[in-house]
């Protein structure tokens, strides 16, 4: 497979605390890979690192042969790389067509916007039914499903997602993971952090298993399913 975007040596701190411990990883064109990990091993961290939001202390962020790295977080979006923040961040006093219209403030392809909200609304058809109502009233995985709906918008080459299972009921849970599936299809790639190891790697093309700040297995997602050492410390086995 093609790579499309990698992280080389990437260390980010808070203060004299190293979260994240030069991690490399590299995501491969039309994949989902899973970020998994323990609350607080750096699954965040990364991801605010490759969206600009952290500023990492060494190490790059590539999209294809761009570095990213000392991009500012909109220059970064415009480029491709669009995440959906952890706690969905939705703006709740507007309304759910409001919010998927700002998502796509970088574009000027007015036509094409159109299409694109149009295919959101065909993948989340709730969403259509309340499209005049206040984000502030869907529930939180119609909130998560909005949060997605809105970083499509921005037609990402690489779609981050940080824990979208967070806090929702276990069949919603089960409608956000097909959803993802369903997004892959269409081709884009997706590197989802989760702290539901079972689901993410279930989904994944490849995985990587993050514990304080260093990556300590790599492999397809099948194989880290089935390895002893992740059973044993994620899934109970």
């Amino acid at each position: 497979m093609k790579p499309i975007l990698s992280v080389q040596d990437l260390a980010v701190s808070y203060g004299h605390i190293e979260a994240v411990k030069g991690i490399n990883l590299t995501l491969n064109e039309g994949e989902i890979t899973a970020l998994v990990g323990a609350n607080g091993a750096g699954k965040s961290t990364t991801l605010l690192a490759i969206s600009g939001l952290l500023k990492p202390t060494r190490g790059k962020v590539l999209l294809g042969d761009a570095d990213l790295t000392r991009l500012s977080p909109h220059k970064i979006v415009q480029s491709g790389v669009v995440q959906v923040a952890e706690g969905r961040a939705i703006l709740t006093t507007l309304t759910i067509a409001e919010n998927l219209v700002l998502g796509a403030y970088t574009r000027s392809d007015k036509a094409e916007v159109a299409k694109d909200l149009a295919w959101i609304y065909s993948l989340f058809p709730v969403l259509q039914q309340r499209k005049e109502g206040l984000a502030g009233n869907l529930s939180g995985g119609e909130q998560q499903m909005l949060a997605i709906g809105r970083a499509l918008m921005a037609k990402p080459r690489v779609l981050l997602l940080d824990e979208p299972s967070m806090g929702l009921a276990p069949l919603m849970i089960q409608e956000i993971f097909r959803i993802v599936q369903e997004i892959n299809r269409t081709g884009l790639t997706i590197l989802l952090v989760e702290q539901n190891v079972r689901q993410a790697l279930r989904i994944a093309q490849r995985g990587y298993v993050l514990e304080t700040g260093k990556i300590v297995l790599a492999d397809t997602g099948t194989n880290l399913l089935h390895n002893p050492k992740v059973l044993e410390a994620y899934l109970g086995g």
